[in-house]
């Protein structure tokens, strides 16, 4: 089988290149430099010969979103309406890398597949957009909806606190933002168990099970490098002042994932104590 990433170099880039090579897959793997999927004739140059294509370029700026909407959708919609479009031509399969982001973050129960889709903010609205734009060039999809990624290539809210922890003597984080912290490698992992299902073309959530709020995600990873978790302490949302609304329940559901027999990612903690271990390693290989 014939794969081709777009926006291979970026956090989730990096490991679905990996887990497919892993496989033994042909690999195309271009970024930015190599393709613009904003462009038909770049799109149709690039795409071609190949039975997969797998989309996670994205804007992805929440804040910057606001200002700058029309790249955002240019980006986040009018690409993945052109690249469905190539996949339709071709007969490739698209997978889609979308956000909780499309929901109000309102909820107090998980998001199942099907809820409505009700974006707050521009980037979740050029997303929810992107959604609907696939749907409607092609047959053959697979939309996976995740949240809170995190990984080892690239500026990851792990990354982050570690940094942050080792200049300051109290971290602030909020208590009033719950959702599934996910690894990247488990979500590039999830990518291609899909495919080799051959998964029902639809909407798949792609996180981690289990939730909890970014507070109790900042003292595990405080506790993972071995200092005190009690420098954390807990402040509100409100706090901030941002200009992109964040949802304050993005939880997911993997309803879609059970039906067609397709294992959801493992729970968020235990896989956070198997991300740490390769994140925060000394070790040149896991580098």
């Amino acid at each position: 089988m014939r794969w081709l990433i777009a926006g291979a170099q970026g956090m989730l880039g990096h490991d679905l290149v990996d887990r497919v090579l892993a496989d033994g897959h042909d690999l195309i793997a271009v970024d930015r430099e190599e393709i613009d999927i904003t462009d038909s004739d770049s799109v149709a140059q690039v795409v071609k010969d190949i039975d997969v294509l797998v989309n996670v370029a994205a804007f992805t700026a929440v804040d910057k979103a606001e200002e700058e909407e029309a790249t955002a959708f240019t980006i986040n919609a009018t690409g993945p309406e052109i690249l469905a479009r190539r996949c339709r031509e071709i007969g490739a399969r698209l997978i889609h890398v979308s956000t909780d982001y499309v929901f109000s973050g309102d909820s107090t129960e998980p998001y199942n597949e099907e809820h409505l889709m009700e974006p707050k903010g521009a980037y979740g609205r050029t997303k929810a957009a992107g959604e609907w734009a696939i749907k409607a060039n092609t047959d053959d999809y697979i939309i996976v909806r995740t949240a809170w990624l995190y990984g080892r290539h690239g500026n990851s809210f792990p990354a982050t606190m570690k940094r942050l922890s080792e200049t300051r003597d109290k971290l602030t984080v909020v208590t009033d933002e719950i959702g599934q912290p996910t690894w990247t490698v488990d979500l590039a992992d999830l990518i291609v168990r899909l495919v080799d299902a051959k998964a029902p073309s639809g909407v798949y959530h792609g996180t981690s099970s289990g939730a909890t709020n970014w507070f109790t995600f900042t003292k595990a990873i405080i506790e993972s490098i071995g200092k005190d978790p009690s420098m954390v302490g807990e402040t509100t949302a409100a706090a901030f002042n941002r200009p992109a609304p964040r949802p304050h329940y993005s939880v997911l559901a993997h309803e879609a994932l059970q039906r067609i027999g397709v294992a959801p990612i493992g729970d968020w903690r235990e896989r956070w104590i198997q991300a740490a271990s390769v994140m925060f390693s000394n070790d040149p290989a896991d580098q």
